[in-house]
Protein backbone atom coordinates (compact mmCIF):
# COMPACT_ATOMS: atom_id res chain seq x y z
CA UNK A 1 0.00 0.00 0.00
CA UNK A 2 1.30 3.40 -0.50
CA UNK A 3 0.93 6.03 1.54
CA UNK A 4 0.92 9.63 1.50
CA UNK A 5 4.57 11.99 1.67
CA UNK A 6 4.00 15.01 3.31
CA UNK A 7 6.13 17.90 1.58
CA UNK A 8 8.77 19.11 3.69
CA UNK A 9 7.81 22.67 3.72
CA UNK A 10 4.29 21.50 5.57
CA UNK A 11 6.11 19.84 7.97
CA UNK A 12 8.14 23.58 8.74
CA UNK A 13 4.81 25.02 9.15
CA UNK A 14 3.61 22.01 11.20
CA UNK A 15 6.82 22.26 13.52
CA UNK A 16 6.83 26.15 13.65
CA UNK A 17 3.25 25.85 14.55
CA UNK A 18 3.60 23.62 17.45
CA UNK A 19 6.53 25.47 18.44
CA UNK A 20 4.43 28.45 18.68
CA UNK A 21 1.20 27.66 19.28
CA UNK A 22 -0.17 30.30 17.01
CA UNK A 23 -0.92 30.97 13.38
CA UNK A 24 0.54 34.56 13.97
CA UNK A 25 4.13 33.19 15.93
CA UNK A 26 4.59 29.98 13.52
CA UNK A 27 4.12 32.86 10.12
CA UNK A 28 6.77 35.29 12.45
CA UNK A 29 9.26 32.44 13.24
CA UNK A 30 9.36 30.84 9.31
CA UNK A 31 8.76 35.12 7.81
CA UNK A 32 5.93 34.03 6.06
CA UNK A 33 2.43 35.19 6.05
CA UNK A 34 -0.37 34.14 7.98
CA UNK A 35 -2.43 32.67 5.08
CA UNK A 36 0.47 30.80 3.82
CA UNK A 37 0.97 28.73 7.22
CA UNK A 38 -2.83 27.89 7.42
CA UNK A 39 -3.02 26.71 4.07
CA UNK A 40 0.15 24.41 4.16
CA UNK A 41 -1.56 23.27 7.28
CA UNK A 42 -4.88 22.31 5.94
CA UNK A 43 -2.65 20.87 3.27
CA UNK A 44 -0.70 18.37 5.55
CA UNK A 45 -3.73 17.86 7.31
CA UNK A 46 -5.74 16.76 4.05
CA UNK A 47 -2.93 14.88 2.76
CA UNK A 48 -2.73 12.44 6.11
CA UNK A 49 -6.40 12.51 6.47
CA UNK A 50 -6.55 13.51 10.15
CA UNK A 51 -6.61 16.59 12.34
CA UNK A 52 -3.62 17.95 13.71
CA UNK A 53 -4.51 20.61 16.13
CA UNK A 54 -7.38 21.63 18.11
CA UNK A 55 -8.08 24.94 17.34
CA UNK A 56 -8.76 26.80 20.65
CA UNK A 57 -8.99 30.40 21.91
CA UNK A 58 -6.09 30.22 23.62
CA UNK A 59 -3.84 28.70 20.79
CA UNK A 60 -3.25 25.48 19.20
CA UNK A 61 -3.23 22.31 20.71
CA UNK A 62 -1.83 19.44 19.11
CA UNK A 63 -4.37 16.57 18.93
CA UNK A 64 -3.12 12.97 19.81
CA UNK A 65 -2.13 11.86 15.78
CA UNK A 66 -0.66 15.09 16.24
CA UNK A 67 2.05 14.27 18.74
CA UNK A 68 2.60 11.01 16.64
CA UNK A 69 3.49 13.36 13.70
CA UNK A 70 5.48 15.43 15.56
CA UNK A 71 7.84 13.16 16.87
CA UNK A 72 8.29 11.94 13.21
CA UNK A 73 9.02 15.43 12.13
CA UNK A 74 11.44 15.88 14.58
CA UNK A 75 13.45 13.12 13.41
CA UNK A 76 13.32 14.02 9.84
CA UNK A 77 14.08 18.02 10.88
CA UNK A 78 17.21 16.54 12.46
CA UNK A 79 18.27 14.32 9.15
CA UNK A 80 17.74 17.40 7.44
CA UNK A 81 20.01 19.94 9.22
CA UNK A 82 22.87 16.44 9.47
CA UNK A 83 22.69 16.21 5.83
CA UNK A 84 23.25 19.92 5.19
CA UNK A 85 26.10 19.78 8.00
CA UNK A 86 27.54 16.73 5.83
CA UNK A 87 27.66 18.90 2.88
CA UNK A 88 28.70 22.01 4.10
CA UNK A 89 31.49 19.84 6.03
CA UNK A 90 32.53 18.60 2.40
CA UNK A 91 32.44 21.80 0.75
CA UNK A 92 34.87 23.34 3.75
CA UNK A 93 37.21 20.58 3.11
CA UNK A 94 37.78 21.82 -0.48
CA UNK A 95 37.01 18.32 -1.83
CA UNK A 96 34.95 16.52 -4.80
CA UNK A 97 35.35 16.60 -8.36
CA UNK A 98 35.79 19.94 -10.19
CA UNK A 99 34.82 20.49 -13.68
CA UNK A 100 36.83 23.14 -15.74
CA UNK A 101 36.78 24.20 -19.14
CA UNK A 102 39.25 26.46 -20.88
CA UNK A 103 40.77 26.77 -24.37
CA UNK A 104 43.64 24.31 -24.97
CA UNK A 105 46.18 26.74 -25.30
CA UNK A 106 45.09 28.30 -22.24
CA UNK A 107 46.05 25.31 -20.25
CA UNK A 108 49.05 24.22 -22.22
CA UNK A 109 51.10 27.49 -23.00
CA UNK A 110 49.82 29.19 -19.62
CA UNK A 111 47.77 27.67 -16.77
CA UNK A 112 49.21 24.24 -16.81
CA UNK A 113 52.00 25.08 -13.97
CA UNK A 114 49.05 26.83 -11.80
CA UNK A 115 46.90 24.17 -12.12
CA UNK A 116 49.58 21.91 -10.40
CA UNK A 117 49.94 24.29 -7.71
CA UNK A 118 46.03 24.53 -6.91
CA UNK A 119 46.18 20.77 -6.88
CA UNK A 120 49.01 19.98 -4.32
CA UNK A 121 47.39 22.72 -2.28
CA UNK A 122 44.37 20.69 -2.32
CA UNK A 123 44.81 17.50 -2.97
CA UNK A 124 41.21 16.39 -2.21
CA UNK A 125 39.85 18.39 -5.07
CA UNK A 126 39.71 15.65 -8.18
CA UNK A 127 40.53 18.55 -11.10
CA UNK A 128 38.54 17.34 -14.58
CA UNK A 129 40.06 20.22 -17.21
CA UNK A 130 38.11 20.27 -20.28
CA UNK A 131 39.45 22.17 -23.33
CA UNK A 132 37.33 23.57 -25.44
CA UNK A 133 36.71 26.75 -27.44
CA UNK A 134 33.11 26.22 -26.86
CA UNK A 135 30.91 27.73 -24.14
CA UNK A 136 30.13 24.97 -21.39
CA UNK A 137 26.07 24.41 -20.93
CA UNK A 138 26.99 25.50 -17.14
CA UNK A 139 23.42 25.24 -16.17
CA UNK A 140 23.26 21.57 -17.58
CA UNK A 141 26.50 21.00 -14.99
CA UNK A 142 28.76 20.23 -18.39
CA UNK A 143 31.16 22.18 -16.10
CA UNK A 144 31.49 23.86 -12.93
CA UNK A 145 33.71 26.85 -14.00
CA UNK A 146 33.88 28.08 -17.14
CA UNK A 147 37.22 30.31 -18.25
CA UNK A 148 36.13 32.24 -21.61
CA UNK A 149 37.69 34.94 -24.07
CA UNK A 150 34.64 36.89 -24.81
CA UNK A 151 32.81 40.40 -24.59
CA UNK A 152 29.27 39.29 -24.08
CA UNK A 153 29.36 36.27 -21.73
CA UNK A 154 25.76 34.48 -21.35
CA UNK A 155 23.26 36.42 -18.61
CA UNK A 156 22.65 33.79 -16.96
CA UNK A 157 26.10 32.91 -15.75
CA UNK A 158 28.09 35.05 -12.66
CA UNK A 159 31.72 35.67 -12.71
CA UNK A 160 34.24 38.33 -12.91
CA UNK A 161 36.49 40.14 -15.93
CA UNK A 162 39.76 39.64 -15.31
CA UNK A 163 41.45 41.03 -18.31
CA UNK A 164 42.01 41.70 -21.87
CA UNK A 165 43.21 39.36 -24.04
CA UNK A 166 45.50 41.03 -27.14
CA UNK A 167 46.28 39.58 -30.23
CA UNK A 168 48.66 40.64 -33.45
CA UNK A 169 49.76 39.49 -36.54
CA UNK A 170 53.06 37.48 -36.32
CA UNK A 171 55.60 35.37 -38.66
CA UNK A 172 58.82 33.97 -38.46
CA UNK A 173 62.65 35.22 -38.62
CA UNK A 174 62.62 33.22 -41.42
CA UNK A 175 59.89 33.88 -42.83
CA UNK A 176 60.58 37.90 -42.65
CA UNK A 177 63.84 37.32 -44.49
CA UNK A 178 62.46 36.40 -47.97
CA UNK A 179 59.04 37.99 -47.39
CA UNK A 180 57.86 41.88 -46.65
CA UNK A 181 54.23 42.32 -46.23
CA UNK A 182 54.42 45.96 -45.82
CA UNK A 183 56.17 46.90 -48.83
CA UNK A 184 55.25 43.75 -51.14
CA UNK A 185 52.03 41.90 -49.24
CA UNK A 186 50.84 40.32 -52.50
CA UNK A 187 53.83 37.99 -52.00
CA UNK A 188 53.04 36.91 -48.65
CA UNK A 189 50.21 34.77 -47.48
CA UNK A 190 48.02 35.02 -44.00
CA UNK A 191 47.77 31.09 -42.35
CA UNK A 192 44.30 30.82 -42.52
CA UNK A 193 41.33 30.11 -40.02
CA UNK A 194 39.05 29.04 -41.87
CA UNK A 195 37.65 27.95 -46.14
CA UNK A 196 37.26 31.93 -46.83
CA UNK A 197 40.14 33.57 -49.29
CA UNK A 198 39.13 37.07 -47.86
CA UNK A 199 37.58 36.56 -44.45
CA UNK A 200 36.48 39.46 -42.05
CA UNK A 201 39.74 39.22 -39.85
CA UNK A 202 41.75 39.83 -42.69
CA UNK A 203 40.00 42.53 -44.27
CA UNK A 204 39.76 44.77 -40.88
CA UNK A 205 43.91 43.77 -39.93
CA UNK A 206 47.12 45.89 -40.87
CA UNK A 207 47.24 43.48 -44.02
CA UNK A 208 44.20 43.30 -45.61
CA UNK A 209 46.38 42.77 -49.49
CA UNK A 210 47.86 39.55 -47.94
CA UNK A 211 45.55 36.60 -49.23
CA UNK A 212 44.66 34.37 -46.53
CA UNK A 213 45.95 30.49 -47.82
CA UNK A 214 45.32 26.84 -45.32
CA UNK A 215 42.73 25.84 -42.80
CA UNK A 216 43.87 25.91 -39.32
CA UNK A 217 41.52 25.97 -36.70
CA UNK A 218 43.87 25.30 -33.68
CA UNK A 219 45.92 28.12 -32.23
CA UNK A 220 48.74 25.62 -31.29
CA UNK A 221 48.70 24.47 -35.05
CA UNK A 222 48.23 28.06 -36.08
CA UNK A 223 51.70 28.66 -33.99
CA UNK A 224 53.72 25.71 -35.07
CA UNK A 225 52.96 26.33 -38.46
CA UNK A 226 54.15 30.15 -38.18
CA UNK A 227 57.35 29.32 -36.59
CA UNK A 228 58.08 26.83 -39.45
CA UNK A 229 57.99 29.88 -42.07
CA UNK A 230 54.04 29.09 -43.69
CA UNK A 231 53.02 32.52 -43.34
CA UNK A 232 51.44 35.52 -41.28
CA UNK A 233 49.57 34.24 -38.23
CA UNK A 234 47.33 36.32 -35.98
CA UNK A 235 48.29 34.80 -32.56
CA UNK A 236 47.45 35.97 -28.88
CA UNK A 237 50.36 37.92 -27.46
CA UNK A 238 50.66 35.98 -24.51
CA UNK A 239 51.93 32.54 -26.83
CA UNK A 240 53.54 34.22 -29.45
CA UNK A 241 55.60 36.88 -27.48
CA UNK A 242 57.33 34.16 -25.72
CA UNK A 243 58.94 32.36 -29.25
CA UNK A 244 62.44 33.94 -29.95
CA UNK A 245 62.04 33.17 -33.58
CA UNK A 246 58.43 35.26 -33.99
CA UNK A 247 58.39 38.61 -34.74
CA UNK A 248 55.58 41.57 -34.48
CA UNK A 249 54.76 42.85 -37.40
CA UNK A 250 54.27 47.22 -37.77
CA UNK A 251 52.71 48.83 -36.43
CA UNK A 252 53.24 46.64 -33.45
CA UNK A 253 50.59 47.22 -31.20
CA UNK A 254 48.45 44.34 -29.92
CA UNK A 255 44.73 44.61 -31.22
CA UNK A 256 41.71 42.51 -31.02
CA UNK A 257 41.07 42.80 -27.69
CA UNK A 258 38.57 40.60 -25.87
CA UNK A 259 37.83 40.12 -22.13
CA UNK A 260 39.05 37.08 -19.94
CA UNK A 261 35.60 35.93 -17.92
CA UNK A 262 35.97 33.00 -15.21
CA UNK A 263 32.51 32.26 -15.15
CA UNK A 264 29.88 29.91 -13.06
CA UNK A 265 26.80 28.97 -12.53
CA UNK A 266 24.59 31.66 -9.93
CA UNK A 267 24.06 28.14 -7.78
CA UNK A 268 27.60 27.35 -7.47
CA UNK A 269 29.31 30.24 -6.72
CA UNK A 270 29.22 29.69 -2.76
CA UNK A 271 30.43 26.32 -3.05
CA UNK A 272 34.02 26.27 -1.60
CA UNK A 273 35.70 24.54 -4.11
CA UNK A 274 34.39 26.89 -6.82
CA UNK A 275 35.06 30.05 -4.75
CA UNK A 276 38.66 28.83 -3.79
CA UNK A 277 39.63 28.18 -7.53
CA UNK A 278 38.06 31.06 -9.18
CA UNK A 279 39.79 33.29 -6.70
CA UNK A 280 43.26 31.59 -7.17
CA UNK A 281 42.54 31.72 -10.80
CA UNK A 282 42.27 35.14 -10.69
CA UNK A 283 45.30 35.65 -7.99
CA UNK A 284 47.45 34.08 -10.84
CA UNK A 285 45.98 35.10 -14.25
CA UNK A 286 46.45 39.05 -12.37
CA UNK A 287 50.31 38.16 -12.24
CA UNK A 288 49.83 37.68 -16.07
CA UNK A 289 48.75 40.58 -17.20
CA UNK A 290 51.16 42.21 -19.10
CA UNK A 291 51.87 39.04 -20.81
CA UNK A 292 47.97 38.02 -21.55
CA UNK A 293 47.15 42.40 -23.09
CA UNK A 294 50.97 42.41 -24.96
CA UNK A 295 53.21 44.36 -23.18
CA UNK A 296 55.82 42.02 -22.92
CA UNK A 297 56.59 41.22 -26.80
CA UNK A 298 59.56 40.68 -29.11
CA UNK A 299 60.81 44.06 -30.63
CA UNK A 300 58.35 44.80 -33.43
CA UNK A 301 60.20 43.48 -36.99
CA UNK A 302 60.58 46.77 -39.54
CA UNK A 303 61.39 46.15 -43.19
CA UNK A 304 64.42 47.13 -44.82
CA UNK A 305 64.60 50.45 -46.46
CA UNK A 306 64.58 49.82 -50.09
CA UNK A 307 67.39 51.76 -52.20
CA UNK A 308 66.19 55.13 -54.33
CA UNK A 309 66.52 54.49 -58.11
Amino acid sequence: MDYPIPDWDDLRVFLALARAGSVRGAARDLRVTHPTVSRRLGGLEGLLGARLFERMPEGYALTEAGQEVLGLAVQMEEQVQEMGRRVLGRDTRLSGRLRVTLSGVFATRLLMPDLKAFQDAHPSVELEIETSYAMADLSRREADVAVRCTNSPPEELVGRRLMHYASAAYASLEYLADHDPVNAPADCRWIGWADDPSPLWVKESAYPDVPAHGIMSDPEVQLEACKAGMGIAQLGCFIADREPDLRRLPPGEPGGRMDIWVLTHPDLKKTHRVRAFTEFLARVMGRRRDLMEGRCGQPTWRPKLRRME
